[in-house]
């Protein structure tokens, strides 16, 4: 019964469940750039323009995971050019030094890597256009070269980038998620939920994704070989993903019913797990607004 999630099948916010909630509303307020959306005492949500990117909720009774749990590998941030990516990096690199922990030119994309004050694995990145991937037998070209930060930011940065940080658009546009094994992580989100592979690393990680996209999601056993459910912890609460209308809504209800998923319809989203108890949360963009 397999069917394909809609092309224009787009990332939501990703939900942290955090700590220390004043120090991770700054990291993504004042280094990632984002800005805050809407707070209270327990919550708060940031992103751009009206996009929300993260959403935290302080849970300060929880534990962190342990370093071998599925989970988040590391939310994906996209910006609309590099001039806005460049700000970004320089932003973090300012405000939360010590934070940075790699670049890579991906071919579809160039990327930044670092890493939350709670241990979230956080990406900021630009893509080239679409024009300039390369497709082989349905599979995406992606590499890993090495890219010099101090030389895309002497390339990029603009006095604007420096003076106010939070240039243009920015959302999700990936997200990446540690799991026990790559087989069963491709059972769940291509045959179940829809999403086309578009690139495999052996056994160790599988790229998917809706339209065409190099990847709306990914999974790897890089640290997290063999695990099992998760216990609930801080880290990844939840994932969103939009789909473009409730037809496209209800389609995906009933098939992941077909296949035995329990999932959870409360009119506006339906969620579900994963086979590590990651929250998987699919709605469309105007009852997202309303959620």
């Amino acid at each position: 019964m397999t069917e394909l999630l809609a092309p224009d099948t787009t990332m939501g916010a990703v939900t942290l469940r955090v700590a220390d909630l004043d120090d991770m509303i700054a990291y993504y307020r004042d280094g990632v750039t984002l800005t805050l959306l809407a707070q209270d005492a327990a919550s708060a949500v940031l992103g751009r323009g009206t996009t929300p990117v993260v959403i935290l909720q302080h849970a300060p009774e929880l534990k962190h995971a342990a370093p071998r749990d599925a989970g988040l590998f590391h939310t994906a941030i996209v910006f609309d050019s590099e001039a806005a990516l460049a700000a970004a990096v320089y932003s973090v690199a300012n405000k939360a030094p010590g934070t940075f922990t790699g670049s890579s030119d991906h071919l579809v994309s160039k990327a930044f890597y670092f890493t939350d004050p709670e241990g979230n694995g956080v990406e900021l990145y630009w893509d080239r256009d679409r024009s300039q991937w390369s497709w082989a037998h349905g599979q995406v070209e992606m590499s890993t070269l090495y890219l010099d930060p101090n030389a895309f930011l002497a390339e990029n940065l603009t006095p604007e980038g420096v003076e106010s940080p939070a240039l243009g658009d920015a959302s999700v546009g990936h997200v990446h998620l540690s799991v026990g094994d790559v087989a069963s992580a491709r059972e769940f989100y291509v045959n179940r939920l829809g999403f086309e592979t578009t690139a495999a690393l052996g056994g160790s990680a599988l790229f998917v994704s809706a339209g065409g996209y190099h990847h709306h999601m990914a999974m790897n056993t890089w640290n997290s070989a063999g695990a099992g459910r998760r216990a609930r912890t801080l880290g990844l609460g939840q994932v969103d993903i939009l789909v473009p209308s409730s037809d496209e809504l209800g389609a995906l209800t009933e098939r992941m019913s077909h296949y035995g998923v329990e999932t959870r319809h409360d009119g506006k989203a339906v969620s579900f797990d994963d086979p590590w108890a990651n929250l998987i949360r699919v709605t469309t963009p105007e009852l997202a607004a309303a959620l």
